[in-house]
Protein backbone atom coordinates (compact mmCIF):
# COMPACT_ATOMS: atom_id res chain seq x y z
CA UNK A 1 0.00 0.00 0.00
CA UNK A 2 1.52 3.33 -0.83
CA UNK A 3 1.88 5.44 2.06
CA UNK A 4 0.86 9.28 1.28
CA UNK A 5 1.63 12.54 3.42
CA UNK A 6 0.11 15.86 2.67
CA UNK A 7 -0.05 19.00 5.27
CA UNK A 8 -2.47 18.75 7.67
CA UNK A 9 -2.47 22.60 7.89
CA UNK A 10 -0.81 25.80 6.94
CA UNK A 11 -0.76 27.20 3.33
CA UNK A 12 -0.01 23.87 1.13
CA UNK A 13 -2.31 22.16 2.87
CA UNK A 14 -5.33 23.03 0.97
CA UNK A 15 -3.68 23.12 -2.48
CA UNK A 16 -1.73 19.96 -2.04
CA UNK A 17 -5.23 18.10 -1.53
CA UNK A 18 -6.78 19.67 -4.53
CA UNK A 19 -3.87 18.44 -6.29
CA UNK A 20 -3.92 14.79 -5.06
CA UNK A 21 -7.68 14.70 -5.23
CA UNK A 22 -6.98 16.35 -8.99
CA UNK A 23 -4.92 13.42 -9.11
CA UNK A 24 -7.67 10.59 -8.78
CA UNK A 25 -7.04 9.83 -4.92
CA UNK A 26 -9.23 10.10 -2.13
CA UNK A 27 -8.87 12.80 0.27
CA UNK A 28 -10.16 13.69 3.96
CA UNK A 29 -13.47 15.22 3.81
CA UNK A 30 -13.37 16.56 8.22
CA UNK A 31 -9.88 18.20 8.61
CA UNK A 32 -10.19 16.12 11.49
CA UNK A 33 -9.29 13.52 9.48
CA UNK A 34 -5.48 12.32 10.46
CA UNK A 35 -5.64 9.26 7.91
CA UNK A 36 -7.78 8.20 4.46
CA UNK A 37 -7.43 5.13 3.09
CA UNK A 38 -7.99 5.15 -0.13
CA UNK A 39 -8.83 1.21 -1.55
CA UNK A 40 -9.52 2.05 -4.91
CA UNK A 41 -4.73 3.16 -5.66
CA UNK A 42 -4.33 0.96 -2.51
CA UNK A 43 -2.94 4.13 -0.66
CA UNK A 44 -3.13 5.83 2.84
CA UNK A 45 -2.93 9.40 2.99
CA UNK A 46 -1.55 10.74 6.10
CA UNK A 47 -1.87 14.28 7.33
CA UNK A 48 1.11 15.33 9.41
CA UNK A 49 2.39 18.69 10.51
CA UNK A 50 4.01 20.40 7.31
CA UNK A 51 7.49 20.75 9.12
CA UNK A 52 7.82 17.08 9.87
CA UNK A 53 6.81 15.38 6.41
CA UNK A 54 10.27 15.15 5.43
CA UNK A 55 11.23 13.65 8.61
CA UNK A 56 8.66 10.76 8.08
CA UNK A 57 9.45 10.53 4.43
CA UNK A 58 13.13 10.58 5.13
CA UNK A 59 12.99 7.77 7.66
CA UNK A 60 10.47 5.18 5.58
CA UNK A 61 7.72 6.05 8.04
CA UNK A 62 5.69 7.28 4.59
CA UNK A 63 6.55 6.26 0.89
CA UNK A 64 6.47 10.30 -0.20
CA UNK A 65 4.76 13.34 0.16
CA UNK A 66 3.99 17.17 -0.83
CA UNK A 67 5.42 19.65 0.96
CA UNK A 68 8.10 22.67 0.65
CA UNK A 69 11.69 22.46 -0.94
CA UNK A 70 12.35 24.77 2.51
CA UNK A 71 10.80 22.08 4.64
CA UNK A 72 12.61 19.21 3.11
CA UNK A 73 16.03 21.26 2.87
CA UNK A 74 15.67 22.47 6.39
CA UNK A 75 15.15 19.56 8.05
CA UNK A 76 18.48 17.81 6.46
CA UNK A 77 16.43 14.57 5.79
CA UNK A 78 17.67 11.66 3.20
CA UNK A 79 14.41 12.34 1.41
CA UNK A 80 15.02 13.67 -2.16
CA UNK A 81 12.87 15.43 -4.47
CA UNK A 82 10.65 14.00 -7.24
CA UNK A 83 9.43 16.89 -8.68
CA UNK A 84 7.95 20.48 -8.34
CA UNK A 85 3.98 21.14 -7.97
CA UNK A 86 3.62 24.32 -9.60
CA UNK A 87 2.37 26.30 -6.48
CA UNK A 88 3.06 27.45 -2.83
CA UNK A 89 6.09 29.76 -3.96
CA UNK A 90 8.26 31.93 -1.49
CA UNK A 91 11.64 33.56 -1.49
CA UNK A 92 13.90 33.28 1.83
CA UNK A 93 15.97 36.37 1.94
CA UNK A 94 18.14 37.71 5.08
CA UNK A 95 17.47 41.38 6.19
CA UNK A 96 18.62 43.66 8.29
CA UNK A 97 18.44 47.28 9.39
CA UNK A 98 18.87 49.87 6.76
CA UNK A 99 23.30 50.14 6.17
CA UNK A 100 23.71 48.25 8.95
CA UNK A 101 25.01 45.22 6.70
CA UNK A 102 24.84 45.36 2.98
CA UNK A 103 26.27 42.02 1.56
CA UNK A 104 26.68 38.10 2.97
CA UNK A 105 29.77 38.44 3.97
CA UNK A 106 28.24 41.45 6.54
CA UNK A 107 26.89 38.36 8.39
CA UNK A 108 29.82 37.28 10.05
CA UNK A 109 30.05 37.54 13.95
CA UNK A 110 25.83 38.58 14.48
CA UNK A 111 22.89 36.68 15.17
CA UNK A 112 20.91 35.45 12.44
CA UNK A 113 16.97 34.83 13.87
CA UNK A 114 15.03 32.48 11.96
CA UNK A 115 12.68 29.96 11.99
CA UNK A 116 14.55 27.51 9.52
CA UNK A 117 18.24 26.92 11.08
CA UNK A 118 19.04 23.91 9.68
CA UNK A 119 18.33 26.36 6.14
CA UNK A 120 20.45 29.22 7.59
CA UNK A 121 22.86 27.08 9.18
CA UNK A 122 23.63 25.08 5.79
CA UNK A 123 23.55 28.29 3.43
CA UNK A 124 26.09 30.08 5.95
CA UNK A 125 28.16 27.33 6.26
CA UNK A 126 28.32 26.58 1.89
CA UNK A 127 29.52 30.25 2.20
CA UNK A 128 31.99 30.21 4.97
CA UNK A 129 30.22 32.48 7.00
CA UNK A 130 30.63 31.85 11.30
CA UNK A 131 27.62 33.01 13.18
CA UNK A 132 24.96 32.47 15.57
CA UNK A 133 22.03 31.06 14.55
CA UNK A 134 18.81 31.72 16.90
CA UNK A 135 16.11 29.19 16.27
CA UNK A 136 12.50 31.10 16.85
CA UNK A 137 9.36 29.71 15.99
CA UNK A 138 6.75 31.93 14.25
CA UNK A 139 7.34 35.30 13.11
CA UNK A 140 11.16 36.80 13.45
CA UNK A 141 10.10 40.21 11.64
CA UNK A 142 10.21 41.59 15.59
CA UNK A 143 13.77 39.64 16.46
CA UNK A 144 15.93 42.87 15.39
CA UNK A 145 13.91 45.20 17.67
CA UNK A 146 13.61 43.18 20.92
CA UNK A 147 17.36 42.64 20.53
CA UNK A 148 17.61 38.98 19.82
CA UNK A 149 18.98 39.19 16.83
CA UNK A 150 20.76 42.00 14.36
CA UNK A 151 20.00 39.75 11.28
CA UNK A 152 16.76 37.77 10.37
CA UNK A 153 16.12 35.29 8.02
CA UNK A 154 12.58 34.81 6.55
CA UNK A 155 10.05 34.38 3.85
CA UNK A 156 9.67 37.99 1.97
CA UNK A 157 6.98 38.67 -0.63
CA UNK A 158 6.27 42.16 -0.67
CA UNK A 159 8.75 43.30 2.05
CA UNK A 160 5.95 45.46 3.57
CA UNK A 161 6.20 43.38 6.88
CA UNK A 162 9.91 43.87 6.95
CA UNK A 163 9.77 47.45 6.51
CA UNK A 164 7.07 48.28 8.94
CA UNK A 165 9.70 46.68 11.91
CA UNK A 166 12.56 48.94 9.83
CA UNK A 167 14.25 46.38 7.62
CA UNK A 168 15.34 46.06 4.59
CA UNK A 169 16.36 42.77 2.15
CA UNK A 170 20.24 42.27 1.42
CA UNK A 171 21.99 40.13 -0.58
CA UNK A 172 21.25 37.18 -3.15
CA UNK A 173 18.16 35.19 -1.70
CA UNK A 174 19.14 32.09 0.48
CA UNK A 175 16.39 29.80 -1.63
CA UNK A 176 13.67 30.26 -3.87
CA UNK A 177 10.81 27.51 -2.15
CA UNK A 178 7.72 26.27 -4.04
CA UNK A 179 5.57 22.92 -3.30
CA UNK A 180 7.52 19.67 -4.12
CA UNK A 181 6.79 15.83 -4.28
CA UNK A 182 9.10 14.08 -2.05
CA UNK A 183 10.31 10.27 -1.86
CA UNK A 184 11.82 7.99 0.33
CA UNK A 185 14.57 6.75 -2.27
CA UNK A 186 14.60 2.93 -0.39
CA UNK A 187 10.92 2.90 -0.63
CA UNK A 188 9.08 -0.32 -1.47
CA UNK A 189 6.51 1.10 -3.52
CA UNK A 190 8.45 2.82 -6.31
CA UNK A 191 6.75 2.11 -8.58
CA UNK A 192 3.48 3.39 -7.61
CA UNK A 193 5.25 6.98 -6.40
CA UNK A 194 6.01 6.91 -10.25
CA UNK A 195 2.34 6.51 -11.07
CA UNK A 196 1.95 9.30 -8.47
CA UNK A 197 4.15 11.30 -10.04
CA UNK A 198 2.89 10.87 -13.66
CA UNK A 199 -0.45 11.72 -12.19
CA UNK A 200 1.12 14.95 -10.62
CA UNK A 201 2.34 15.55 -13.85
CA UNK A 202 -1.09 15.25 -16.01
CA UNK A 203 -2.85 17.73 -13.37
CA UNK A 204 0.08 20.08 -14.00
CA UNK A 205 -0.62 19.90 -17.55
CA UNK A 206 -3.98 20.09 -17.25
CA UNK A 207 -4.15 23.00 -15.32
CA UNK A 208 -1.78 24.60 -17.90
CA UNK A 209 -3.18 23.96 -21.19
CA UNK A 210 -6.51 24.57 -23.03
CA UNK A 211 -8.15 22.10 -25.61
CA UNK A 212 -8.26 24.17 -29.06
CA UNK A 213 -10.45 22.81 -32.11
CA UNK A 214 -11.01 24.96 -34.88
CA UNK A 215 -12.05 24.36 -38.54
CA UNK A 216 -9.45 25.62 -41.45
CA UNK A 217 -8.88 26.37 -44.98
CA UNK A 218 -6.75 23.40 -46.20
CA UNK A 219 -4.64 26.04 -48.18
CA UNK A 220 -3.90 27.27 -44.86
CA UNK A 221 -3.75 24.37 -42.69
CA UNK A 222 0.45 24.75 -42.84
CA UNK A 223 0.11 28.39 -41.34
CA UNK A 224 -2.71 27.47 -38.53
CA UNK A 225 -0.36 24.40 -37.52
CA UNK A 226 2.92 26.80 -37.20
CA UNK A 227 0.56 28.71 -34.85
CA UNK A 228 -0.79 25.83 -32.82
CA UNK A 229 1.90 23.17 -32.88
CA UNK A 230 0.88 21.55 -29.69
CA UNK A 231 3.00 19.04 -27.13
CA UNK A 232 4.13 17.11 -30.47
CA UNK A 233 1.71 17.35 -33.45
CA UNK A 234 -2.31 18.75 -34.22
CA UNK A 235 -4.43 16.70 -34.77
CA UNK A 236 -5.66 17.47 -38.45
CA UNK A 237 -9.15 15.43 -39.31
CA UNK A 238 -11.14 16.15 -42.84
CA UNK A 239 -14.33 17.54 -43.15
CA UNK A 240 -17.02 17.40 -45.40
CA UNK A 241 -16.30 20.75 -47.01
CA UNK A 242 -13.45 19.25 -49.00
CA UNK A 243 -11.63 22.60 -48.93
CA UNK A 244 -11.78 22.62 -45.11
CA UNK A 245 -10.13 20.65 -42.19
CA UNK A 246 -10.80 20.47 -38.56
CA UNK A 247 -7.82 21.16 -36.34
CA UNK A 248 -7.16 19.96 -32.74
CA UNK A 249 -4.04 21.11 -30.31
CA UNK A 250 -3.37 21.65 -26.94
CA UNK A 251 -2.74 25.17 -26.38
CA UNK A 252 -0.78 27.13 -23.25
CA UNK A 253 -3.96 27.93 -21.06
CA UNK A 254 -2.59 32.16 -20.75
CA UNK A 255 -1.97 32.31 -24.51
CA UNK A 256 -5.24 31.76 -25.21
CA UNK A 257 -7.00 34.18 -26.46
CA UNK A 258 -3.98 35.67 -28.22
CA UNK A 259 -3.46 32.37 -30.63
CA UNK A 260 -7.25 32.44 -30.92
CA UNK A 261 -7.10 35.89 -32.40
CA UNK A 262 -4.14 34.87 -34.78
CA UNK A 263 -5.92 31.82 -36.04
CA UNK A 264 -9.03 33.82 -36.85
CA UNK A 265 -6.96 36.51 -38.68
CA UNK A 266 -4.99 33.68 -40.86
CA UNK A 267 -8.91 32.46 -42.04
CA UNK A 268 -9.64 29.97 -39.05
CA UNK A 269 -13.24 29.42 -38.24
CA UNK A 270 -15.41 27.66 -35.85
CA UNK A 271 -12.60 28.43 -32.58
CA UNK A 272 -13.47 26.96 -29.74
CA UNK A 273 -11.75 26.30 -26.51
CA UNK A 274 -12.72 23.17 -23.41
CA UNK A 275 -10.80 22.35 -20.71
CA UNK A 276 -8.61 19.54 -19.90
CA UNK A 277 -9.57 17.93 -17.22
CA UNK A 278 -6.88 15.15 -16.94
CA UNK A 279 -4.00 13.91 -19.57
CA UNK A 280 -1.07 11.75 -19.44
CA UNK A 281 1.55 13.41 -21.50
Amino acid sequence: MLRIALPNKGSLADAAADMLREAGYRTRRDTKELVVVDPVNDAEIFYLRPRDIAVYVGSGTVDCGLTGRDLLLDAASPAVEVMSLGFGYSTFRYAARPGVLDSLDDIAGHRVATSYPGLVEKHLADHGISAEVVRLDGAVETAVTLGVAEVIADVVETGATLRSQGLEVFGDPILRSEAVLIKDPAAAQLDRVEVLRRRLTGVITARSYVMMDYDCPITLVDEACAITPGLESPTVSPLHDKGWVAVRAMVPRDDTNQVMDRLYDVGARAILVTEISACRI
